[in-house]
């Protein structure tokens, strides 16, 4: 299946008959009438990836919406950012040198000064797409790359609370279960 079958399929469109221009336009243009939530300036965000390319567009785009940005070029590196400096949110490649993100989310995961930290994870590779999905393995989100301006701040607003926090939402489950005795 190509890229654009796979678009049209994700679209519900069987054909590129049906693929219409205005239809792509208008949800183009209802997407921008309204108006982006962001988190609270100077929310902290770590971005772990070992393309200089996706860091630097990701920071780019985050740092023009008031978000101050932590960049590592593998896990071991954010592993280190994220004791330090104890970010909001992370976004964090699944396909890194030497420990991989499924590894370092397993770290973020098992220690319980990070555990709460919502993470996005993010891939290029379908073989990493598909363990990801396979195995849920904690991350909040996931976001393929290439990305758009767009997806990056739609994934980000999912994730925010009536404060304007990045919050994980499986955390806010077990903490309300915990509060009420539910299990």
């Amino acid at each position: 299946m190509g890229i654009l079958d796979q678009i049209r399929a994700l679209l519900g469109q069987s054909d590129a008959k049906d693929a219409t221009p205005t239809n792509v336009v208008d949800s183009a243009v209802e997407r921008r009438k309204r108006a982006r939530v962001n988190a609270r300036e100077g929310t902290r965000v770590l971005i772990v990836d070992d393309s200089r390319t996706i860091v630097t567009a990701l920071k780019k785009f985050l740092r023009s919406a008031g978000y101050e940005t932590l960049e590592a070029l593998d896990a071991e590196s954010g592993l280190e950012q994220l004791r330090e400096h104890k970010p909001d949110l992370i976004f964090l490649d699944i396909v890194l040198p030497g420990m991989n993100g499924f590894a370092a989310l397993r770290a973020i995961r098992r220690d319980p000064a990070t555990r709460d930290i919502p993470v996005i994870m993010m891939s290029g590779n379908e073989q990493a797409m598909e363990q990801f999905f396979g195995t849920r393995i904690g991350a909040d989100d996931f976001m393929k790359k290439p990305f758009s301006r767009y997806e990056i701040f739609f994934r980000i607003e999912r994730l925010l609370d009536e404060n304007l926090v990045p919050r994980r939402a499986v955390a806010g489950e077990q903490r309300a279960a915990e509060v009420t005795g539910a299990h």
